[in-house]
């Protein structure tokens, strides 16, 4: 793949090594491509170095602790409960780094030659330089550089006060005080976990709405759930400055004040990572963000020989998306210029608080809506986690088309549904399911009901094992 003139060069070159880049060298060499795979540091993805892996350890610990300060509602008496901060951050690497290694080791499956640790820019649509001054010449071009946290002038200069989510999980300890900035699902999650460790936490957004929930019930009920761990300061801007050791926070908008925090996590987003890449001579045309414009069908940026997958092309910054859109572009980069679109899941989005928000697929206007209420569901009533609501939406047909909930066991519920929608199942269809009683799964029933009255669907009655009220 290269010659004595310092020239690289390949079918396929894709640049950085996360989930989306991955997924896509794998996809153009799985169709017989000549790759190489560029990146400064061959960390291992995003999700376990700074995302889903350690996020979710933190949860898991602050989970812990929550179960025994709940414990006697069940008549269940403990003693006090102590949190050991540096024992929680000191499992939450431990961990992390287990995920890391294990994505790591992904690497040493790549034929010789295919990883180039450097820094990549364009120099034509075609030609790559690297850093350390070689050039790679590439039929095709997949960008898969990620994304990076983003940190508003107001937050800058606060030192190792001023945290992200690629900082703050290598914290020696649980910091005394957290301002978290923005109600993603990033400030979401870290927020509920770090306030049921001990943490004194509020967040702040600009918004009213956390999570970008779509249904106005199932917002309301995430916005009570973590509002009994967190303080919310919604609907304001906020800026920071530093007071000795510490952080001073104000806030206007909604409400105005002030107040000082150990440490402020910023979390208002992750942008591409397209810096350096020297875009200006890719010949893409470009969005007001700078980001490529592309198909999301078939992941190509125009009609050039370049493709753009994961975080760094803004669209669904998600994992499974992530590698969705490397296994197309890859196989499309790999057959360039015959390039076809793949398949594109349905939508589905998680917020891992405590009940679970998810989303699945779409919620239009004209959509026909059925709602379940989980404040008095049986088996949650059951576990003393009985709250949220849960809004199912279908075609005129009955044809389930998205859902939105907050609910307990949402993790797995949502994955129900969006697995309906996919196999295009109507309300019907699900009502002729099986129900194990007492199940989480019982709730759903009553807004598929309302989904099957509406569309004038009788429901199934050979399996029609109606439940007690509340069940």
């Amino acid at each position: 793949m290269s010659n004595p003139e310092g020239i690289l060069t390949c079918d396929v070159a894709v640049i950085g090594a996360g989930t989306a880049g991955l997924a896509a060298e794998r996809a153009a060499r799985d169709k017989g491509a000549r790759t190489l795979l560029i990146d400064s540091e061959f960390r291992g993805t995003l999700c376990a170095n700074t995302g889903c892996m350690p996020s979710k350890l933190l949860i898991a610990a602050a989970q812990a602790a929550h179960n025994i300060t709940k414990a006697p509602v069940f008549g269940v008496q403990s003693g006090a409960v102590v949190i050991d901060g540096p024992a929680v951050m000191k499992r939450v690497r431990k961990e992390r780094d287990h995920f890391v290694a294990a994505t790591k080791s992904s690497f040493d499956d790549l034929p010789d030659g295919t990883m180039i640790r450097a820094k990549a820019r364009f120099i034509s649509p075609n030609e790559l330089l690297l850093d350390d001054g070689r050039k790679i010449t590439a039929k095709a071009i997949v960008i898969a550089t990620g994304s990076t946290p983003a940190i508003p002038p107001t937050f800058e200069g606060l030192g190792d006060r001023m945290l992200t989510n690629e900082t703050i999980f290598e914290l020696p300890d649980l910091p005394r005080s957290l301002a978290v900035i923005g109600g993603g699902p990033i400030g979401l999650e870290l927020a509920q976990a770090m306030a049921r460790l001990g943490v004194k936490v509020m967040l702040f957004d600009q918004s009213d709405t956390l999570g970008k929930a779509r249904d106005p019930k199932v917002g309301q009920a995430l916005k009570e759930a973590v509002g009994r761990d967190v303080t919310f300061r919604l609907g304001c801007d906020t800026a920071a400055t530093m007071v000795g050791e510490d952080v001073c926070v104000s806030w206007h908008g909604t409400a105005e004040g002030q107040k000082v925090f150990s440490h402020v996590l910023v979390a208002v987003g992750r942008p591409p990572n397209l810096d350096g890449l020297a875009l200006e001579h890719s010949g893409l045309a470009l969005d007001d963000h700078g980001t490529p414009l592309f198909n999301r069908e078939t992941m190509q940026c125009g009609d050039a020989p370049i493709f753009i997958v994961g975080d760094a092309d803004a669209d669904a910054p998600l994992l499974h998306e992530a590698s969705t859109e490397g296994a197309i572009a890859g196989g499309n980069a790999a057959d360039f210029p015959k390039v076809q679109p793949g398949h594109r899941s349905t939508a589905f989005s998680m917020i891992f608080t405590d009940p679970p928000h998810a989303s699945v697929g779409v919620t239009p206007d004209d959509a026909i809506c059925g709602c379940a209420d989980y404040s008095d569901q049986g088996r949650a009533r059951a576990e003393a986690r009985a709250e949220g609501c849960m809004a199912i939406y279908a075609d005129p047909q009955g044809r389930l088309i998205g859902a939105d909930l907050c609910v307990p066991g949402a993790e797995h519920l949502s994955h129900l549904l969006v697995w309906a929608v996919e196999s295009k199942c109507t309300a019907m269809d699900l009502l002729a399911m099986p129900f194990y009683h007492p199940t989480l799964e019982e709730g759903m029933k009553s807004a598929l009901r309302q989904i099957c009255a509406a569309v004038h669907q009788p429901e199934p009655s050979a399996r029609d094992t109606r439940c007690p009220p509340g069940a």
